[in-house]
């Protein structure tokens, strides 16, 4: 080999060197984001935690080892199969909200906390689901997901995590199940229907019943009251003739009382006598006189006309 390839690969090798330098330089300069903590280790061992904010490390000793984002984050739970306690299977998927509070225990406390989350959610779920029924599994998703929460909590600890909460998505029994469970809502369904039905009708009679009754007792009641209305009003009618009897009685007797009453008396009722006699010849084509015509005298006292002597 020649002294100029020689002079070339030393070259080349000491530019390679300077191009990691520089490389190792710049990625020594580190910006870190808000909610975010980046782990650093110098020499493989823990040195510090990097939070907001400029920070430069050493070259070749400090290295980023763990980036963790402190914002509250969602993961899926995959959909598992689960037993009730009445032997029915059926799959269930969630969703855990979870965030890291403590960044070097979620860097050395676990080798992946999100996986760890999940398969310790799964075997919780199932434990949970095998002390329940199938209808009660789906009327106790808080009881679930409270205890998913309470056992995440108790390891997150360890983790450096927080679980918020854990929400059950779905919980899917087999078709034949569910089948099953439609027809007995259907049932149940018709079976309410049938008695808000029975309700309504019993109801309904109840109410037509208690309107006649209310009817009846309305026109007795009317026909009571009219029938006193009648009678007072007869009564009243009555005390008014008595009281005008009486009023025409007692000033009758007060004119016959007085001087020349009597005689004014006979001479109108021999006026009304003449009166009547004469209608009834009108009505019946004859002429009525005395039996005794030649008593003139006689029969003028008798008509009132002429006092009797004495």
């Amino acid at each position: 080999m020649s002294n100029i390839d020689t002079d070339l690969l030393v070259l080349a090798i000491w530019g390679f060197i300077f191009l990691v330098f520089i490389v190792n330089l710049f990625r020594s300069i580190r910006l870190v984001p808000t909610k975010s903590a980046y782990i650093v280790e110098r020499l493989g061992k823990y040195h510090a935690t990097l939070d907001a904010g400029f920070h430069a490390l050493i070259p070749f000793v400090d290295k980023v080892a763990y980036i963790h984002d402190l914002k509250e984050e969602t993961i899926d739970v995959p959909p598992q199969e689960c037993f009730s306690s009445d032997e029915v299977n059926v799959e269930v998927d969630g969703v855990i909200y979870i965030s890291v509070i403590d960044p070097i225990k979620a860097s050395y406390g676990v080798t992946n906390y999100r996986y760890a989350a999940i398969q310790l959610a799964q075997t919780t779920t199932r434990s949970v689901i095998g002390t329940l029924e199938l209808d009660r599994t789906f009327e106790e998703r808080d009881l679930i997901s409270a205890k998913v929460v309470e056992v995440l909590d108790q390891a997150g600890a360890s983790w450096g995590i927080r679980v918020h909460r854990y929400e059950i998505k779905n919980i899917a029994p087999p078709e034949t199940v569910k089948n099953a469970m439609e027809m007995q809502v259907n049932a149940e369904r018709e079976r309410r229907a049938l008695l808000a039905k029975s309700e309504g009708d019993k109801q309904s009679k109840i109410n037509r019943s208690e309107g006649v009754k209310q009817e009846m007792i309305n026109i007795s009641e009317g026909e009571m009251q009219r029938r006193v209305n009648e009678a007072e009003g007869k009564a009243e009618e009555i005390l008014a003739i008595a009281r005008a009897t009486a009023d025409s009685i007692e000033k009758l007797a007060a004119v016959i009382s007085a001087p020349g009453g009597e005689n004014a008396l006979r001479m109108q009722l021999g006026e009304q006598y003449l009166t009547k006699l004469g209608e009834l010849g009108k009505a019946s084509n004859r002429v009525i006189v005395p039996a005794n015509i030649i008593d003139f005298e006689q029969w003028m006292t008798t008509v009132g006309l002429q006092e009797k002597p004495q």
